[in-house]
């Protein structure tokens, strides 16, 4: 079977990040927006560095301001999932973005995700659900509301609650209340830390927010007493390695660490991140594990069955996924 068509699980996707630039410069020009400087002259997205990166991705997604938009992109994002053999994917979704926290308009907001979302899973059999993202850089006050917002919708779609943005900005105890909020909500629990930070940030946002899941994680290499503590505690991390070197948090893809990560016992799994931001796909990032680091049927059997014990759906769409698996 070709890495395109394998069954695969992708625990870390940022909604907003998936948008496909066909799609953007539609939206764009039905709005009138101006796209100078997002892509470059074969139509990619282009920046030099992360600041740069932050830019086109704001400049970008500025479409994005109504439920029907978002309605859109759910539809295209999900068509691209299947056509590289997802069969189940954890999107990350911000109230901040989608109605600014006020949890009535969020309802809306939602509605036409999900309503997207389950057209496109009864055509292509991709299976889409969302973790609700708190803004870092936000500010603790906002990570509330949107905690808020997240603990009101809980349910079959929204399976969890995480936090992104910029990393460096405050610590993860500042954001230890909302998180609360959310494990209340029985809400499955993710912080991104360990991509610009370093070890003592990841196992910080382990203990103080009690996430059981670190988006990105690994620079916990760097210390084998952080990579000790997340294997035995059992923490899996939602790694990116093809956003990891597009940024420059590795030179290349040799220099990545998820192989060694993964032998020293900690649970891995593979996600594209913002796949079109960093000129990758869930194919060409199984493609790469392969090449560089000699991943074959043994260490993707591996990954799938940590990240279908890892997601946050329930346990009928589990079992669901698994038979899909095991046929394959």
């Amino acid at each position: 079977m070709s890495d395109q068509h394998r069954p695969k699980l992708e625990l870390h996707l940022h909604l907003e990040g998936a948008a496909p630039p066909e799609f953007v410069r539609r939206l764009a020009g039905e709005q009138g927006l101006s796209l100078d400087g997002v892509f470059d002259q074969d139509g990619a997205y282009q920046y030099r560095d992360f600041g740069e990166f932050l830019s086109v991705y704001e400049a970008a997604t500025a479409g994005l301001t109504s439920p029907e938009a978002y309605g859109r992109l759910t539809r295209e994002v999900m068509h691209q999932l299947a056509d590289h053999g997802v069969i189940y994917a954890e999107t990350f979704v911000s109230p901040d973005f989608c109605g600014g926290r006020d949890v009535s308009a969020w309802r809306d907001y939602l509605a036409a995700i999900i309503e997207a979302a389950d057209q496109v899973e009864a055509e292509r059999g991709v299976t889409l659900r969302g973790i609700v993202t708190a803004i870092r850089h936000f500010g603790p006050d906002k990570a509330r509301e949107t905690a808020l917002c997240a603990a009101e919708t809980a349910g079959n779609w929204i399976v969890g609650f995480g936090i992104a943005g910029d990393e460096n900005v405050l610590d993860p105890v500042d954001f230890a209340y909302s998180f609360d909020m959310a494990r209340e909500a029985k809400l499955g629990l993710t912080a991104h830390a360990g991509e610009w930070r370093g070890p003592d940030h990841i196992m910080a946002t382990v203990r103080d927010l009690g996430v059981d899941r670190i988006g990105h994680g690994v620079r916990a290499i760097e210390d084998p007493a952080c990579v000790d503590f997340l294997a035995e505690r059992g923490i899996v991390l939602e790694v990116c390695p093809g956003s990891n070197v597009a940024l420059g948090v590795y030179p290349k893809w040799a220099d990545h660490p998820i192989e060694k990560l993964r032998a020293a016992g900690v649970r891995v799994t593979v996600s594209t991140d913002d796949p079109p931001f960093f000129h990758t796909t869930m194919t060409a990032e199984y493609e790469n594990l392969r090449q560089h680091f000699g991943w074959d049927q043994p260490q993707f059997d591996q990954i799938d069955a940590t990240a279908l014990e890892a997601a946050y759906c329930d346990a009928d769409t589990k079992a669901r996924l698994k038979q899909k698996l095991e046929v394959s």
